[in-house]
């Protein structure tokens, strides 16, 4: 095989035995690769995920180097199995297995990707022998695809659930079925690439005999066998370490690592975490990743750990010792049966109802809306597992987290780094707890969080006119869209009036025609500058408070960007309910919303004018529906 080569075993031989126990090395080429073991893909496996472009790279590194050697011996007429002899090797990597004692089966648990790529190469080298009517070479190369017990094939890359599309490739069907998952799809799509790139290279039956015997024979990969104790570590260092896979993908491999093979045949534990997997990843892309930094975070973090959990979830874990999951078969299958089942679904659940509308558990969208990521590891907190206050919690987490980021916004005492510390401290204490005293630590810390702004002890109340007085535009363009979208749903819901707009749209369609955007009451111009003594700066300061703001759409706050307020009011007939209590026509119309003001005591009244009296006059109105609406 060649000093070289030799010398390179030798070294990886002494590594490996210096660092772990139980590994056994040994030098293969695709003859003996695939000859008489069927390798089942582990547990820990992803599926088959690579594309067109690493099938390319593999194509591309083996053709060269043949290629090379074909022209240092171009000229002779030796047999190809002999004059392959003196080829230089190509060197494939490595991979890695794993025995089990009691099924006897060899297990891939690293370079599943590869094989299975060298496995759609034999098929196509195996229809070019039809071609060339080899049929000595196809008899060889069919026994390095399957192995035959009777009339039962077997495939030596045994993707299990995938079966159908390797026999639909392996017998030249036109149509290959793909419906199995992302693993049967990517069989199908690198195999045509395969195909196409061996019809360009291998054109006669001279050029095709040579390669077969340089494939099989000067192609080397290193075979790893390790012992069942050392698959999870040997599996992490392999990828953990090179970053190729994800963190739940590796925090998979540790975990059903553990098990016996039997244990998860039988009690589906693979296909338990699979399904779950799926499930969340089809409500959000990847979504399972932050399945588990919110889920860790919701029961192990404190306000000093939050960070903790981010993305090394797959090392963290193990640390906890609650759930005390290292080298602890029975509490991993419990931990898989019972909390990652439970949260998993509650997490679904939860993404469900962010991404769309129901009444029961509308502050659950109202948190997306604002991007309150953290509403996820704050309901996981509260929840048990199979929590019969389960439905109960979840409303009362949302609807507390949004009163206390939009009462601490209004407040202009909102800071996103103390704000998120504070959020740590309010999971610790709602952890577990009973659905009664949610409330109660929200808040508190929003008291808390009130008096450590404005340096005052002596605040008593969570509603305070003098903090909410200045508040404006400074509270950022997305939360002002938000509190109108709000006001606006409060509005309708307690007037009988139907919606004109999806929450949605308001918050966050921007487009230039059809997207929302801030209006401010008073324009630029000199008359509402006199209004204000010609303080540039006070006027500026004013116009911008909430109370002289609204939302239009687009091509109607274009229109209505310089007018006077009288020209102005027309334009807002028509547009959204806080806009046309401004005009007189809405107390008129609308026997609802005005027997509906009489009975709440809320001062709305019809503007014809508009200045500071009325812009105040506007701030308090909306203090004393916050007050409502955040009761």
């Amino acid at each position: 095989m060649g000093a070289a080569l030799d010398a390179e075993l030798k070294s990886n031989k002494k590594h490996i035995n210096d660092n772990i126990m139980d590994v056994s090395p040994q030098n293969e080429n695709i003859d003996s690769l695939f000859s008489n073991t069927t390798f089942y893909i582990d547990f820990y496996q992803r599926q088959y995920k690579w594309t067109d472009v690493p099938v390319r790279r593999l194509l591309d590194d083996v053709f060269y180097k043949f290629w090379e050697e074909q022209k240092r011996f171009s000229d002779s007429d030796e047999e190809s199995e002999k004059i392959i002899q003196k080829y230089s090797w190509y060197y494939l990597n490595t991979y890695v297995t794993n025995i089990n004692k009691n099924s006897n089966k060899t297990y891939i648990v690293d370079g599943q990707q590869r094989l299975t790529t060298l496995s759609l190469i034999l098929i196509k080298l195996m229809h070019l022998a039809e071609k060339y009517n080899e049929d000595e070479l196809k008899q060889w190369i069919s026994t390095k695809i399957v192995g035959w017990s009777g009339k039962k094939k077997t495939f030596w890359m045994n993707h299990e659930g995938h079966q159908a599309t390797l026999d639909a490739l392996y017998t030249g069907k036109d149509e290959i079925p793909t419906g199995s998952g992302v693993t049967a799809k990517n069989m199908a799509t690198n195999y045509k690439v395969i195909s196409d790139r061996l019809d360009a290279e291998l054109t006669d039956d001279h050029i095709y005999d040579r390669f077969v015997y340089y494939f099989m024979f000067r192609l080397i990969i290193i075979k790893l066998n390790v012992e069942q104790t050392n698959v999870p570590m040997v599996f992490e260092v392999i990828n953990d370490r090179g970053v190729r896979l994800k963190p739940y993908e590796i925090l998979k491999g540790k975990l059903l690592g553990q098990i016996d093979k039997e244990e998860l045949e039988n009690q589906k534990i693979n296909e338990l975490w699979d399904g779950q997997v799926e499930k969340i990843n089809k409500l959000k892309e990847e979504g399972i990743q932050d399945f588990f930094t919110y889920y860790l975070r919701s029961k192990f973090a404190n306000s000093a750990s939050n960070k903790k959990f981010d993305r090394e979830y797959h090392r963290s874990i193990f640390s906890d010792t609650t759930l005390n999951l290292e080298h602890n078969a029975q509490n991993v299958k419990k931990f898989l049966k019972e909390d990652f089942v439970y949260y998993s679904n509650l997490f679904c659940k939860i993404l469900k109802y962010s991404n769309e509308f129901e009444k029961k558990f509308e502050y659950v969208y109202y948190c997306r809306l604002t991007d309150m990521g953290q509403l996820y590891m704050l309901i996981m907190s509260a929840c048990t597992v199979n929590d019969p206050q389960e439905d109960q919690k979840i409303v009362s987490v949302a609807y507390n987290l949004d009163k206390i980021f939009c009462l601490l916004q209004l407040q202009r005492a909102h800071e996103s780094n103390s704000f998120n510390q504070m959020l740590f401290s309010i999971n610790e204490k709602i952890r577990n707890r009973d659905v009664s005293v949610i409330a109660g630590i929200f808040d508190d810390a929003l008291l808390n969080a009130l008096k450590d702004r404005y340096s005052n002890n002596a605040i008593t109340s969570i509603y305070n006119y003098g903090y909410f007085k200045e508040t404006g535009i400074d509270r950022g363009k997305r939360f002002i869209r938000y509190f109108f979208a709000r006001i606006e749903g409060f509005i309708s819901a307690n007037t009988n009036m139907a919606m004109r707009h999806y929450l949605y749209d308001l918050v966050v369609n921007t487009g230039s025609t059809n997207g929302f955007h801030i209006e401010h009451i008073l324009a630029e111009n000199d008359v509402n500058k006199a209004l204000f003594d010609n303080d540039l700066d006070k006027f500026q300061s004013e116009r911008n408070r909430l109370g002289g703001l609204l939302l239009l759409k687009g091509k109607d706050n274009i229109s209505s960007n310089n007018e006077d307020y009288a020209g102005k009011l027309k334009s807002y007939a028509n547009t959204l309910y806080w806009n046309e209590t401004l005009r007189q026509d809405s107390y008129k119309s609308h026997l609802d919303f005005t027997n509906w003001i009489a009975k709440n005591g809320l001062n709305f009244r019809p503007m014809d004018t508009f200045g500071p009296d009325e812009l105040e006059e506007r701030q308090k109105l909306l203090f004393e529906i916050v007050k409502q609406i955040w009761s």
